[in-house]
């Protein structure tokens, strides 16, 4: 059993919003599900980490959620900025029920144990400027990885978090988000939400204050799982 992450599907098989339009995304569903059935088992777990479907309701979801069902695989989801069919735990836990999606399970202020690793994260945040709402909505996801973070601790394994959004991005870094890793000894952390070659280069890939750090987004690992281990 090996662990993968991969983020950013913004899947639309059932909505009309395809990202072929888009410079690297030609074909990009098949190129995708050519990847994914050659290197994931269904022993295997894949983190997702965000932007998963374009729908903008829960039940509008059932296309792309289907076709990741297809797939190989257990599959945990976490939320993007552009995942506005997100609900609470519990309604989207009864859909995938309702609906027989057993491969897929929500990473949503809880972990999972997935070969030797304690599984957590958030969406994350970047605060770009200090209004009222951008502050809440930081101080919560805060929250949320912490909360994420006590649930792996009682799971033991490695921990690794796995976030929508960097935490450090064009040399500057969200502290708050920041600060949570390094009190819980967080080493790896992967990301997504970064997309196009003039952004790649303003990512940053590496270590920083101890912590490993990699961009997955579809585009940039070129619509391929990422092994964790």
């Amino acid at each position: 059993m090996s662990l993968f992450v991969l983020g950013d599907l913004h899947l639309s098989l059932g909505e009309d919003k395809p990202m072929d339009v888009f410079s690297g995304w030609n074909d990009y569903v098949t190129r995708l599900e050519n990847n994914w059935r050659r290197l994931i088992t269904d022993e295997d777990t894949v983190v997702i980490a965000g932007d998963i479907s374009w729908a903008m309701k829960l039940e509008e979801t059932l296309t792309d959620f289907r076709f990741i069902h297809s797939l190989p695989g257990k599959k945990l989801f976490l939320k993007g900025n552009h995942d506005y069919w997100w609900s609470t735990k519990r309604k989207m836990d009864d859909y995938l029920q309702e609906n027989r999606l057993d491969t897929i399970s929500i990473l949503f202020n809880n972990a999972y144990l997935a070969d030797g690793y304690a599984v957590c994260g958030t969406r994350g945040w970047f605060l770009e400027n200090d209004t009222p709402e951008d502050v809440k909505v930081l101080n919560r996801e805060v929250g949320r990885l912490r909360m994420s973070l006590e649930e792996a601790k009682k799971l033991g394994g490695e921990l690794v978090v796995f976030l929508h959004y960097p935490p450090y991005y064009r040399g500057i870094e969200c502290s708050e988000i920041m600060d949570v890793l390094l009190e819980y000894n967080v080493k790896k952390c992967y990301y997504g939400h970064i997309h196009g070659k003039k952004n790649f280069r303003l990512a940053f890939e590496g270590e920083y204050k101890g912590i490993e750090f990699r961009l997955i987004s579809c585009d940039k690992v070129e619509f391929t799982p990422v092994l964790v281990r």
